[in-house]
């Protein structure tokens, strides 16, 4: 059986109409205090990975350990998208914007009241990595002369023109990265060396080109899909699909994660005791903005859930959504890993489909591989023109036949999922038919070298404190600089997960 973890907030009484307040529930109404099993999945180590689908390996390797994002310089992203037409006349300006430390959505919401603008006038092909430096394009419906002058920390604007084009995820072709991996370690805590961790990597590499074939590895849906530190989307995505948005609110509000910030730990702790009040809200920190707006509505308006839950960003709402989807996904490419039937080989049942010039899968032609065909399949699988696919489960999507099928029915009906409709009436736009995705991606231009150790004052406080019980690193282990270019909808993190083989939160 495959685990399945959910978050249930407690039930909430509310106030009569005449008050403005939330009221924990009564003595006789609370459900008992939760065992040490049902309690909710920690959102580090081994349990994050599970609560997200996220484990297991391609190889068996011990890995390199370490950290990533120890500094915000150790993770660059320079964003690659469809050219666009310049055009002195166009509505549009088009700026190149490099971010340190910002999460897209709120980024944009800045910039949006800094230009006095509603943000839905800013375009963009795809979020990015909050604690990393970013690179890519925005298109503003805003004068040049107003977007040169915003000024924000950490943020530096490049005009480059007007454009009559928008953007928006269809142009998003990929991404390259420069990362940095620190403190690498044997699997006993040990340091590694340079030369025992390039050695490693090279052992990986290899292995994975032997496995699944050049330049590939296995398409893991990354933590960032599901919440930083906190894989709550996906958990709040179960509620949406339900139509449960009181219990998809105060998920989103209180579900607690590990190593968040004191006054945020203590917030989402006072949202699950006492409810939504004016003192309650007044603790929420003030970069917390999407939290504030929902509660304040839930406080003006105490029984509009599904109000509260479009204050989230339109794409965050629908984030919710995909991580579910997400979850499955993961969750089928590791049980397809412990049944032992291969990823980048097709095998009887498997639904196979086309990958386009940009290295895209065309999921709506994906067809079921029969014993007639399968090595025809199979020799265009290994040159890159077809690829396997799992599930991204919806209303319409096609699944597997035989033991691909098997093993991916067993997956939904592990979660809870096997009747689900995947419509919700409420927000009809959060609705799925579903789709396909490739169980392996490429990746190009990877190159691995060692770099220096820095020195101890630019690292964060987790390094400063040493490694804790659990951890994989180690302060005098090698520091490894990564460099690889990945097509988009593939994640980073995924890749370097590959060679690091550590706890997911190493990950940064």
């Amino acid at each position: 059986m495959i685990p399945s973890s959910t978050f249930e907030p407690r039930a909430r009484q509310i106030r009569p109409a005449s008050s403005t307040s939330w009221l924990p529930p009564s003595p006789q109404n609370s459900p008992a205090p939760p065992s040490e099993e049902d309690a909710p999945v920690s959102a580090s180590g081994q349990h994050h990975a599970e609560a997200i689908g996220l484990t297991g390996y391609a190889t068996v390797a011990d890995g390199i350990g370490g950290l990533v994002k120890t500094r915000v310089e150790d993770f660059r992203v320079e964003e690659l998208s469809t050219k666009l037409s310049m055009d002195q006349r166009g509505r549009f300006t088009v700026a190149s914007i490099t971010l340190r430390n910002w999460e897209t959505n709120r980024f944009i919401a800045r910039l949006a009241k800094a230009l006095g603008i509603p943000k839905e006038r800013i375009f963009f092909a795809g979020t990015k990595d909050k604690r990393a430096i970013t690179r890519q394009l925005f298109v503003i419906d805003a004068p040049a002369n107003k977007v040169n002058g915003v000024e924000l920390t950490d943020v530096d604007i490049e005009v480059l023109g007007r454009t009559h084009q928008k953007i928006g995820f269809g142009n998003h072709r990929g991404n390259r990265f420069t990362i940095t991996v620190r403190g690498c370690a044997h699997p006993d805590g040990r340091p590694m060396t340079d030369q025992e961790a390039m050695e490693e990597i090279g052992k990986i590499h290899a292995t994975l080109e032997a496995t699944l074939g050049a330049e590939r590895f296995p398409n893991w849906i990354g933590p960032q899909r599901f919440g930083s530190g906190r894989p709550v989307t996906a958990e709040v995505g179960r509620h949406v699909i339900a139509g449960r948005f009181d219990e998809a609110v105060m998920t989103y509000l209180s579900m607690p994660g590990d190593g968040e910030a004191p006054d945020v730990a203590a917030f989402r702790k006072r949202i699950r005791e006492e409810g939504i009040s004016e003192e309650v809200i007044e603790s929420c920190p003030d970069w917390m903005d999407f939290e504030r707006r929902m509660a304040s509505h839930l406080l003006e308006k105490p029984d509009d859930h599904v109000g509260a839950f479009r204050r989230l960003p339109n794409n965050l709402q629908l984030m919710t959504v995909h991580a579910l989807q997400s979850v499955v996904f993961n969750r089928a490419l590791h049980a397809r890993l412990e049944d032992g039937l291969p990823l980048a080989t097709p095998v009887e049942g498997d639904l196979v489909g086309r990958v386009d010039e940009r290295g895209q899968l065309e999921a709506k032609g994906c067809v079921t591989v029969q014993s007639r065909t399968a090595d025809r399949i199979a020799r265009n699988c290994n040159l890159g023109r077809l690829t396997v696919t799992g599930p991204l489960p919806g209303s319409e999507v096609s699944t597997c036949d035989g033991r691909p099928g098997d093993i991916e029915a067993g997956v939904m009906e592990s979660m809870g999922l096997k009747d689900a409709t995947w419509t919700v009436a409420a927000i009809p736009r959060l609705s799925t038919k579903g789709t396909r995705r490739a169980l392996v991606t490429g990746f190009k231009e990877f190159t691995w070298e060692s770099v220096p150790k820095a020195s101890e004052g630019t690292l964060d406080g987790r390094w400063s404190e040493g490694p804790r019980d659990g951890d994989r690193w180690h302060p005098e282990g090698a520091c490894i600089k990564f460099r690889f270019t990945l097509s988009s909808g593939a994640y980073a993190t995924t890749l370097l997960r590959e060679f690091m083989m550590a706890p997911l939160d190493h990950l940064g």
